[in-house]
């Protein structure tokens, strides 16, 4: 008789595996990926961590789920702002407001998804998660330049551009010194200056008419 694994059995180990993905999260937001090890998360889960290749290959697979999962936490709440009501210029506005002030409210996190150097695996779906916030703007875009709001010739590539743009500029702000100095009480820029600064450089770049 053919052995067969139970939906019970299954279901145990999707739990697990759902767990395993919870305690790897937890240890990105709060160290970055540099301290996504298999034995430290084996610890964090209560398994051995020879359990953990049941469900991943490697640190890499591993990872670039992590960074898979929160990265389209991200795109999704993007999504909500850019495809809900309001003028093309209102919702850039709003949208670039909020992903600058999530980003800012955990901003371990937000570097290690933007900017932290990475296994080669979550590389890759760094870049594919780039093209999916492009594609955001690129729609965006486009019912800007039918209104009349935006002066953009070409919207891909414009689209890209400001990815780019948003990312760049996150980078310094949430960086492990900037990060240092704040914490120590030295001067540093605060939300309200990078996200103002974003905007106007957006909207400006995409021929918005000024306010």
């Amino acid at each position: 008789m053919a052995y067969r694994i139970t939906a019970a059995r299954l279901d145990r180990a999707q739990e697990l595996r759902e767990r395993i993905l919870a305690c790897a999260h937890a240890r990105v937001a709060e160290g970055g990926f540099a301290s996504l090890s298999m034995q430290a998360l084996a610890e964090d889960v209560g398994i051995a961590t020879g359990s953990l290749y049941r469900h991943f290959a490697g640190k890499g697979e591993l990872a670039a789920e992590v960074f898979s999962n929160a990265s389209r936490i991200e795109v999704e709440a993007l999504a909500v702002i850019l495809e809900g009501s309001g003028s093309a210029v209102q919702r850039m506005t709003a949208g670039l407001e909020q992903f600058a002030a999530r980003a800012w409210h955990s901003r371990r996190l937000a570097f290690a998804l933007i900017a932290e150097p990475v296994d080669p695996e979550v590389d890759e779906q760094r870049l594919l998660f780039r093209e999916a916030y492009a594609e955001l703007f690129v729609d965006l875009l486009e019912e800007g330049v039918r209104s009349g709001e935006f002066r953009v010739a070409q919207v891909n590539l414009v689209a890209a551009c400001l990815v780019g743009a948003i990312a760049e500029a996150l980078v310094g702000p949430l960086s492990p010194p900037a990060r240092a100095a704040r914490d120590a009480g030295l001067p540093a820029v605060d939300l309200a200056a990078v996200s103002q600064t974003l905007i106007t450089f957006c909207l400006r770049a995409v021929g918005a008419p000024e306010s």
